[in-house]
Parts: structure tokens; C-alpha cells; sequence
């Protein structure tokens, strides 16, 4: 891919609207080109700053009553129409709807709407990318004394790291990865012949909440909050086996592994 299509597919791939060899090709062009890459990062930069919470239009308490009342008058007030005038039909009717709108401004507070299949689809791109770009770990290490002290200096966190090798699930390294317009860690444990991409990284809301699972392009994944951390498990192991997987980092005990 030259800069010419990365210039021309860079929104879609922000929007995370590619399919999966573009969205391949178009990660590796901004690893070779230092250009493309500043202007993907600034794109970034530029839809986090307008989602920040400061753009929000919160509207003073008791707007939407005064809206009504003053409805209520102007009806009031205003001449009972003639059969042969109906313009003054047309003229209740426009300020309906515009209260009508203006009610559901303020009850909405000019928030965007939610995306959420957004994550999920961002979730399983990355996952999909790291199988087929070779490029499942930055530090290749089965202990987790190795792996946890590397994102020192690389994220804002420490994300916890567990060895689940004795469960039939042993840790082969991590990395980093970006989601949600910031970075994350990736962890990537083994189950035989599959792997797990568990991501980490820090919460909204500090409340834990139980599992949320889901499949997205034929792979499964379960997603919850626990400690203050925002946690995705996803992989092509079956849905049993993955929650098996998720309940041991949750430090609950499972079934022991079969032989």
C-alpha cells in the first residue's frame, strides 16, 4: 500500500470499516511510513478531543419547563383559527415539533449516540491482526516476573499478569496494543493449539460487573470489569473453555484441566 491509498482509506480505517486484508495492509504501511503514521495519530488525537466531555452542551435545570409554559401561553393567547385559515394550523404545528425537539435535546444532552459493537469489532480486528502478522508478543516469556515488569514505562498501569500453566492455560508473552484511542496491554496465553488475547486496561467506573460474552466473526469473547481494570478475553477456543480461561484470571476456581 503506497500513501496515496492510505490517504484514501484513512477514515475508514480509523472507523475500524475495513475488511481484514486492507486493514492488515493498511497497519503495516504506518509501521514503514513515518508521514501516514503522524497523520493517523493527529486523526486519533483529533476524535478524542471531541468526544471529551467539555464539548457537551448541558442545559440549565428547568429549560424544558419554561418551554412548555411558554407553548401553553402562545396557545392561549392566539385566536381560535378560522375553517378558511389554516395557516394558523401550521403555525401550532411548528412550534410542536419544535418543542417537541427541543424537549428531546435536553432530555438526550446533546449526547452521541453509542456504538456499541464498535469495541467488539476493534477487539476481534486486533486479535485477527496479531495471528496474521506474526506479531502475538513484544516480549516472548512463559513468566509472568518477565513479562509484567516489561510494560513498565510503556502503559499508565500495571496490568496484573497470572501463570495459568498449571491449568492448562500457560502464558507465552505480551504486548502492546491500542483500542479505544489509547494504549492497552495484551496478554496471550496458549490453550493447546489456540491462543487467547486477554486485554487490559484501566476502567471508567471502578465497579466490578459479572461476564458479558459474545461472538463476533466466528471467534468468542468475554468481557468484564473487576479492580478497576476494563478486561476483554478473546480466541477461537470454544465459549466453555474460554470462560474456563476468564474465571481463573478472576482468581475463581475451575475444573481441572483434562489430560
Amino acid at each position: 500500500m503506497n500513501c496515496n491509498e492510505a490517504q484514501e482509506l484513512k477514515h475508514a480505517y480509523l472507523d475500524g470499516e475495513l475488511d481484514l486484508v486492507r486493514n492488515v495492509a493498511f497497519a503495516d504501511h504506518l509501521k514503514s511510513c513515518a508521514a501516514c503514521s503522524r497523520a493517523h495519530q493527529d486523526a486519533q488525537n483529533l476524535r478524542s478531543a471531541l468526544r471529551s466531555e467539555k464539548l457537551y452542551f448541558h442545559p440549565p435545570p428547568g429549560l424544558q419547563k419554561n418551554i412548555l409554559a411558554t407553548l401553553r401561553a402562545e396557545t392561549a393567547d392566539a385566536p381560535r383559527p378560522a375553517l378558511l385559515f389554516p395557516w394558523h394550523w401550521f403555525k401550532l404545528a411548528g412550534i410542536t415539533a419544535m418543542v417537541a425537539l427541543l424537549a428531546w435535546v435536553v432530555a438526550s444532552g446533546l449526547k452521541p449516540s453509542a456504538r456499541p459493537d464498535q469495541l467488539t469489532q476493534e477487539i476481534t480486528s486486533s486479535h485477527i491482526r496479531s495471528l496474521m502478522a506474526n506479531h502475538l508478543t513484544d516480549v516472548a516469556s512463559t513468566d509472568q516476573h518477565t513479562v509484567k515488569p516489561w510494560f513498565d514505562g510503556r502503559v499508565d498501569f500495571a496490568p496484573p499478569v497470572m501463570d495459568l500453566a498449571d491449568h492448562g492455560f500457560p502464558l507465552i508473552g505480551g504486548r502492546l496494543d491500542y483500542l479505544q484511542n489509547r494504549s492497552v496491554a495484551a496478554l496471550v496465553y496458549q490453550r493447546q493449539k489456540h491462543f487467547i488475547n486477554l486485554f487490559i486496561w484501566p476502567a471508567d467506573a471502578p465497579a466490578n460487573t459479572g461476564e458479558q460474552t459474545t461472538t463476533r466473526n466466528g471467534y468468542n469473547l468475554i468481557h468484564w470489569y473487576q479492580s478497576g481494570m476494563t478486561y476483554w478475553a478473546v480466541s477461537d477456543l470454544n465459549r466453555s473453555e474460554l470462560q474456563d480461561f476468564t474465571q481463573l484470571i478472576r482468581g475463581q476456581t475451575v475444573p481441572a484441566p483434562k489430560p
